[in-house]
């Protein structure tokens, strides 16, 4: 889901208009109707992403997929994959393959979840 649909998505859950929405949040209804549509992308400055957030409730993953759409929106890598020797290393790699070959549904999801490893804490050994 990209970032304009998740925001009409956390939008609609908390039964708020647009119009009520984008006051609460002190957004012109314009700009937020743009973001909704994928007309702009999503707001770069991280105050105004963690306030949302916390508007409606993100936490965990789901604040955290949030802001990677939001990055996303812009083009752009999320800072923190974009700062990991690991990842920027292996970019190259997956370039390569996604313009040689296209790659079904399950090969992208394990390159997700290859790239979600990355970021997981190591899970304790159990004593």
């Amino acid at each position: 889901m990209n970032f304009g649909e998740q925001l009409k998505g956390l939008r609609i859950r908390k039964d708020l208009t647009l119009r009520q929405c984008s006051e609460q949040l002190g957004v012109d209804p314009s700009n937020w109707s743009k973001f909704e549509r994928g007309v702009n992308p999503g707001p770069k400055d991280i105050a105004i992403l963690e306030s949302w957030a916390e508007f409606f409730g993100l936490r965990g993953a789901a604040k955290q997929e949030f802001f990677d759409a939001a990055a996303l929106s812009r083009r752009e890598l999320p800072a923190d994959l974009a700062s990991d020797e690991k990842v920027l290393a292996a970019l190259p790699a997956f370039f390569r393959a996604v313009r040689g070959a296209e790659l079904d549904e399950s090969q992208l999801r394990q390159f997700v979840e290859d790239v979600r490893g990355l970021h997981s804490p190591e899970p304790k050994a159990r004593q």
